[in-house]
């Protein structure tokens, strides 16, 4: 089997934001385990050091910083070094057993935002469910 390759990567938990639809992605997880007083202070902490990291190495998008409804992606051909910085805080959401998803996609949505690092999407704010399709298997 050939390699997959994608283009765009999201670490998301299982909570929906209201204004997105969408999971909530790894630092909303962590601002409100630290809101909650969910971690010990020491791995709070470390939590702040990661993110003062990437606070410090990648643009704030503004579509973020104003709080419109976006989805944001790290682009994969950019992300050795921010998945070395943020695998301590997978690390974290393991020790506190907080479930996450590695989301990996080529269409992650319209773009509205964009630099080396990362993209934000455009949420519709629409999740769509559909009825549980019939069974595949021949009835016994």
């Amino acid at each position: 089997m050939s390699k997959l390759e994608f283009k765009y990567m999201r670490i998301q938990g299982k909570v929906l934001v209201r204004n997105t639809m969408h999971a909530k992605g790894i630092f909303s997880m962590f601002m409100q385990m630290i809101r909650e007083d969910v971690m010990e202070e020491e791995d709070a902490d470390l939590f702040r050091e990661i993110n003062d990291w990437f606070a410090e190495e990648l643009p704030w998008p503004p579509p973020c910083r104003r709080q419109e409804p976006v989805v944001c992606w790290f682009k994969t051909e950019n992300t050795d070094e921010m998945v070395k910085m943020i695998r301590p805080a997978l690390w974290l959401l393991d020790r506190y057993e907080v479930p996450y998803y590695l989301v990996y996609t080529n269409t992650p949505g319209e773009i509205v935002y964009e630099d080396q690092y990362q993209v934000a999407t455009k949420a519709d704010g629409t999740l769509q469910i559909d009825e549980v399709p019939p069974a595949w298997s021949p009835e016994e």
